[in-house]
């Protein structure tokens, strides 16, 4: 179980951040995206590889336009 924005989630199989943002449909090539975990913002290139601890909270933030 993660949270994420907020939200409990349950995420099967899982374990990678990169891996919880695929099953989110949160494209590793998506532009205007920022990712936290715990806080801290993530790198894009770590991604794939930053592995999610049981409770772990994900912050996921897309840049908007407007005025």
């Amino acid at each position: 179980m993660i949270v994420l924005n907020g939200l409990r989630r349950e995420l099967s199989g899982a374990q990678t951040l990169g891996a919880a943002l695929a099953a989110l449909d949160v494209s590793p090539e998506a532009r205007g995206v920022a990712v936290a975990v715990d806080g801290e913002v993530v790198p894009r290139s770590r991604w794939g590889e930053l592995e999610l601890s049981e409770g772990a909270r994900v912050e996921v933030l897309t840049a908007m336009q407007g005025g």
